[in-house]
């Protein structure tokens, strides 16, 4: 049996503040537990390592030039040649986190994953590059916004951040070294304790996934919304599915995600790509829209409905 290796992977893109942090992290002796360390660098940029103010004892920095060296092979044989027992990556920001879990070793195991940004860099790429940026905060447990300047509206980092995930902590660090921690308050975009919830179209995608992540609190509550229906015959004739196209991170993965919903009698002339505004009582039970148990609508009322101005529903 390997014993466990604990990989520390920071993320983000060039000139982000990866290279600083993991410097100073290592100049730290509080790090120096006498683990042998590889430090993994998958870029190289202005700021280069300087290993003589390690206080961190048998550190090996190893670069990996291409991504064509980022295979489990190549990480096993660099792990055994160091016979590393941590490992300290500085991740490349245009490679996809998934080529890296491909090329973990077995023995390697994630200990901490961060993600870095310069703050007056990151809208532009949030708003060009979506993909990558969804990319490096939907796993990470910590995203940084670097050289934070007081005039920035934190809200708009805040709002690009929760689009993607509700998991990780945020911290702004100012010019001249002050760091704060993200305080802002997450409401949900719609009334949960009203008599109906009443989910407006922009705001679809969250409610949505309120119902995935936490549907037991929602069950004997009323929902109205608007919705695409689709019919199947391999369900009862009373029910369909109803629910948008949704698209968490760029036009590649919009996928139609919805829910089982009974109708009071028959769909009848209902058809797929249909649109319906429901309104209709949360139970839970299963079903074979899910393969298991989940959350079914029963229908109280259901109006034929125009589709929404934004027929892709987004998470900002």
């Amino acid at each position: 049996m390997q014993e466990e290796v604990s990989v520390y992977l920071f993320l983000g893109f060039l000139e982000s503040g990866k290279t600083k942090f993991i410097q100073e992290t290592l100049e730290d002796a509080r790090m120096n537990s006498g683990e042998r360390t590889l430090l993994l660098v998958c870029e190289e940029g202005e700021e280069e390592y300087d290993p003589h103010l390690f206080k961190v004892d048998n550190v090996a920095v190893v670069t990996l030039e291409s991504a064509e060296e980022l295979n489990m092979e190549n990480l096993e044989a660099i792990t055994a040649k160091y016979r590393a027992e941590r490992v300290v990556v500085e991740y490349n920001g245009t490679w996809l986190l998934q080529q890296f879990f491909d090329a973990m070793p077995e023995s390697w195991v994630i200990n901490q994953m961060m993600t870095f940004f310069d703050a007056g860099t990151f809208l532009n790429y949030n708003k060009n590059m979506r993909q990558l940026v969804f990319d490096k905060i939907q796993m990470t447990q910590m995203v940084v916004f670097n050289r934070f300047k007081p005039q920035f509206d934190k809200n708009e980092f805040h709002k690009a951040v929760r689009g993607i995930s509700r998991r990780p902590d945020i911290v702004y660090e100012y010019v001249g070294g002050k760091a704060e921690f993200d305080e802002i308050e997450d409401p949900l975009p719609f009334d949960v304790n009203a008599p109906v919830i009443e989910v407006e179209d922009k705001d679809f995608a969250w409610f949505y996934r309120e119902m995935a992540e936490k549907p037991m609190e929602y069950v004997g509550k009323k929902v109205k919304f608007k919705g695409m229906v689709a019919v199947s015959k391999k369900l009862p004739k009373d029910q369909i599915v109803l629910g948008r196209h949704i698209m968490t991170c760029c036009e590649a993965d919009i996928a139609y995600d919805g829910f089982a919903v009974k109708l009071n009698g028959t769909t009848g002339d209902v058809k797929t790509r249909d649109w319906l505004t429901v309104t209709a009582k949360i139970i839970y039970e299963y079903n074979s829209v899910y393969r298991s148990k989940g959350p079914v609508l029963i229908a109280e009322k259901a109006e034929r409905a125009e589709p929404p101005e934004q027929v892709v529903a987004t998470y900002y």
